[in-house]
């Protein structure tokens, strides 16, 4: 089976490029010219050259292909340029839809992220159901995502046949950018996180992560969306995990949320001086303010997904940003 991962050098692309391999397929692996190819070092993939806001490059990377993943995507809290990042997330996922109908793809799957289901004190786990609206979304991150959704959704309305992966926190080796929470990990190990703050998250291993890419081509529905993710856990108990591994202090002061808003207005200043990834930005606390859980009952009754426990895999990953020299 021929295969396009668009986004295929980035942290779960390279791995799902690898799990992909690993069950047979022929993968080909679209990335923009100048980019970092280290994830994928070593992979018997086909890289070719693309770029999702280039429709004649992707036309030719989805040539004779009979599945398309798309998970390019510019994922960030905090950017100086929020119409670059909603051109990349919303017109690049236009665009390979449209290229994917013109090669008469099968299989399109498109990851989004879990981030555009709703959280809050009266949804503390959420579902497959519970889209948000515009008006709930948090910075533009999370609005062009929403948009780029709805394009995945509307396309598999007209006959495209698009399955949609809402995507938690990836955690493991390999995390080169790093991802957002990679950056939370990474500042926690150089001892920047001074308190915390009464949040929660879903985290799920990168591998599983790409295994649940695998199993949703194979089984998942078309028209259907899938939570692809792991562990439900507070802040703090993710902190405190990093600090038993990792022997960093894990920190003891809880702040309350109006404290951690001034945090994130000195952060956006700070990042639009330097250009520089803040440790927090407005984005980036405001979506802390609940934890935001998710359930995956899902896609383990429909899919056979079954995800592991997150503290080995948070073992690997500190191991490999020391190996890597990030710390």
């Amino acid at each position: 089976m021929n295969v396009l991962v668009t986004g295929a050098n980035g942290f779960v692309g390279a791995h799902l490029c690898r799990r992909l391999v690993e069950r047979g397929a022929s993968v080909r692996a679209m990335v923009r010219k100048d980019s970092d190819h280290a994830g994928l070092k070593g992979q018997q993939v086909d890289i070719v050259h693309g770029d999702i806001l280039d429709l004649p490059s992707l036309e030719h990377a989805v040539q004779d292909c009979e599945q398309v993943y798309h998970l390019a995507a510019n994922v960030k809290f905090f950017t100086r340029d929020p119409e670059a990042m909603r051109a990349a997330n919303t017109q690049g996922t236009r665009n390979v839809l449209s290229a994917a109908r013109k090669a008469k793809v099968q299989r399109i799957i498109h990851t989004s992220t879990a981030a555009v289901l709703r959280r809050g004190q009266n949804s503390p786990s959420a579902d497959e159901t519970m889209l948000k609206d515009d008006h709930e979304a948090v910075g533009v991150y999370e609005l062009s995502k929403l948009e780029a959704d709805r394009v995945a959704v509307a396309a598999a309305k007209d006959g495209l046949p698009v399955t949609i992966i809402n995507l938690t926190a990836p955690i493991g080796p390999g995390d080169a950018k790093p991802s957002p929470i990679g950056h939370t990990v990474v500042q926690f190990l150089k001892g920047n996180f001074p308190a915390y703050t009464e949040s929660g998250l879903n985290v799920v291993d990168v591998r599983n992560a790409a295994e649940g890419h695998c199993l949703v081509a194979e089984k998942g529905k078309v028209g259907e969306r899938y939570i692809i993710g792991g562990e439900n856990i507070s802040l703090k108990g993710f902190l405190d995990i990093l600090g038993e591994l990792s022997g960093v202090p894990s920190p003891k002061v809880k702040v309350p949320y109006a404290l951690t808003l001034i945090g994130g207005v000195m952060g956006e200043i700070t990042g639009r001086l330097t250009n520089k990834e803040p440790l927090a930005c407005l984005a980036s606390v405001r979506m802390g303010k609940y934890p935001h859980y998710v359930s995956i009952e899902k896609a383990k009754r429909e899919l056979g997904y079954a995800p592991g426990q997150i503290r080995e895999s948070l073992k690997e990953e500190i191991a490999w940003f020391r190996e890597q020299g990030m710390i």
